[in-house]
């Protein structure tokens, strides 16, 4: 019966988001990401504006590391923010160990939207910020903590832009926003440093017995150069979403080819028999896999494009609107 739900689920995707009305096969849909935009029944259209004003928001707090001011004053925010928009929300306090062995106290923000509803979707991003620039070219920054315009605001902006369009234009498909914390505390060569917050919430599910179809984490989702291939985990433990996912997306910055693997949240989600696809920018013409801005002081306002945004918030919303066929 599970693989059996899962096959109609995916086969629902991929006929809204990929078919062109004729026999087209899916190959030759793939081939052409920019495409399926036009052939997705999707909702009005998504408003990358105002979700780079949302990210700019978390930016004026300052960097948001745990267990500093601004980090408190951030999750104050993001708790009415989604009040304003979600059906509940429920802020879930914890304690994790860092890989330094430290005691720290976390919060993942969850916000609800059609509780009762039995097919449900879980999106995902991290809101806190890493408390070391250590991949900046210059050391003296080396410890200082990072803003994360991009590493933590886009995808945040991201998701409480989609609840706003989504109060306006409802939906009767259950979704759960989960903005996880201490994500970026990680060290090198410790996997299990990273992704705190969510691996907390994965043992201490807001819902008992959580299953939702499955899942998708935005990571890094704002750069004007972004480039979103599909991930090695994303396609090792969920692969016919993540294809469908792609279906579901167009523009520039959705590659149609498979990319390399990140220890990202997504990875304790899947794990934990949740499918879950991430969306992140990866580079191949970089040392470190990323953008040039990523784990550095520069990773600011000014490396973030609304257009960005707009383009993965639309793909959010093209794969609701397959849902709902």
């Amino acid at each position: 019966m599970k693989m059996t739900l899962l096959y109609i689920i995916l086969a629902t995707m991929i006929t809204a988001c990929g078919s062109t009305g004729n026999s087209a096969s899916s190959e030759s849909v793939a081939a052409d990401p920019t495409s399926t935009t036009s052939q997705v029944a999707s909702r009005a259209a998504f408003d990358g504006q105002a979700a780079l004003a949302l990210a700019r928001q978390q930016c004026d707090f300052g960097p948001r590391v745990p267990a500093t001011p601004a980090h408190a004053k951030c999750a104050e925010w993001l708790t009415s923010t989604l009040k304003a928009s979600c059906d509940t929300v429920i802020v879930q306090q914890g304690n994790v160990t860092t890989g330094q062995g430290k005691k720290l106290g976390i919060k993942n923000i969850i916000g609800v939207i059609n509780p009762d509803a039995s097919q449900r979707l879980l999106l995902l991003a991290h809101w806190d910020t890493r408390p070391w620039a250590d991949n900046d070219p210059d050391k003296a920054n080396h410890t200082k903590p990072v803003m994360g315009a991009n590493d933590g605001a886009s995808g945040v902006a991201v998701l409480l832009q989609l609840a706003r369009q989504l109060k306006t234009d409802s939906t009767k498909l259950g979704i759960d926003i989960v903005l996880v914390d201490a994500e970026d505390m990680g060290i090198t060569d410790d996997e299990e440093s990273w992704g705190l917050g969510t691996q907390y919430w994965t043992q201490h599910p807001h819902v008992a017995g959580y299953k939702p179809l499955f899942g998708i984490l935005l990571d890094m989702v704002g750069a004007p150069d972004a480039r979103f291939s599909r991930e090695y985990y994303s396609m090792y433990y969920a692969s016919g979403f993540t294809d469908a996912v792609w279906r579901c997306a167009g523009g520039e910055h959705f590659i149609q080819a498979d990319g390399g693997a990140v220890t990202d949240d997504h990875v304790f989600i899947n794990r934990a028999g949740i499918p879950c696809v991430d969306i992140i920018d990866m580079r191949t013409d970089s040392e470190t896999g990323f953008c040039p801005v990523w784990h550095t002081v520069d990773d600011t306002m000014e490396h973030i494009s609304p257009a960005t945004l707009a383009e993965v918030g639309q793909a959010l919303l093209n794969v609701i609107a397959s849902l709902e066929q």
